[in-house]
């Protein structure tokens, strides 16, 4: 049975639900899910948590990623990217000089309004399927943060890559129409590559090619990584059987040790859970074992 986590990078036009059903059928394993959606125009970085893997799916999309974002100056699209209908054009007079200026005030905690074409809901109902009936309506701006932005190069004629750090919950097309908007021109997301999620890179990544040929000679499930790899930041702790007993029930158990977060093993080395401990006290904060 396939349990694991595979880095795939996303191809353009595929949405993620897209690759997690071409997953689900590759591993022959119902349970899979991903950490955090990108658009079908993005390309890149898209962790997929395969069977028991899928319980840490909630600790992957709370960590922040990074993008190469291409930003086109002088257009603005009802979706904040180049997929969209152009509302308006306006003639361009900054420079790579006058952006880089610009991307001072989006740099560290800023003010996000959501764009109405996302999966965000209001009173249950997508912003999406409201903006495909003409219908807007008011979105209250969100706190997000930029770690990081830069210009990396200018690729046509009021085109740029920009490389941006961000905090989860963080719209790049959003970022780019702001831009365009301070900039007094305009401007819509022209591409998107995620280079890094839920503390993988690209050079971590596969396509959906290289594991379809794998999963071909029978090999898809050695491309898995092992779900408690993604907790290796926390320090391994090995209990003995009767402790293992108290963790396979749920119940809280004694051990020794620093106060913390720990990955916890049984005496076979099978990953049990991620714990907490608290004065002496070991408490599961989730569990990975087989049931």
């Amino acid at each position: 049975m396939a349990n694991g986590i595979i880095v795939i990078d996303k191809p353009q036009d595929w949405t993620s639900h897209d690759v997690v059903g071409r997953c689900r059928r590759l591993f022959h394993e119902r349970r899979v899910g991903h950490a955090g959606t990108l658009d079908p125009m993005a390309t890149g970085v898209l962790p997929v948590f395969v069977g028991r893997a899928t319980r840490a799916v909630e600790f992957a999309s709370e960590s922040g990623k990074e993008y190469i974002a291409g930003l086109k100056l002088g257009i603005i699209t009802d979706t904040q990217d180049t997929t969209g209908t152009v509302l308006e054009q306006r003639p361009v007079q900054s420079g790579r000089e006058q952006l880089e200026e610009a991307l001072n005030a989006f740099r560290g905690e800023i003010l996000q309004i959501p764009p109405m074409y996302s999966a965000l809901k209001v009173k249950g109902q997508k912003l999406y399927e409201l903006a495909r009936k003409g219908v807007e309506v008011e979105r209250k701006p969100r706190p997000v943060t930029i770690h990081a932005l830069e210009v990396l190069e200018q690729t046509g004629e009021d085109a740029y890559l920009l490389r941006v750090a961000c905090s989860k919950g963080t719209y790049v097309r959003t970022l780019c129409h702001d831009i365009g908007q301070r900039l007094g021109c305009g401007g819509t997301m022209c591409s998107l590559r995620r280079t890094w999620a839920a503390g993988f890179g690209l050079e971590s990544a596969v396509s959906l090619e290289a594991l379809a040929e794998a999963a071909g000679r029978g090999e898809a499930e050695a491309l898995l990584r092992p779900v408690d790899a993604y907790f290796s930041t926390y320090p391994a702790l090995t209990v003995d059987a009767r402790r293992e007993k108290a963790a396979r029930n749920g119940a809280a158990f004694p051990q020794r040790g620093a106060d913390g977060t720990y990955r916890v093993y049984g005496p076979e080395g099978e990953f049990l859970l991620l714990g907490r401990l608290q004065d002496g006290c070991m408490t599961t904060i989730k569990s990975f074992f087989e049931v």
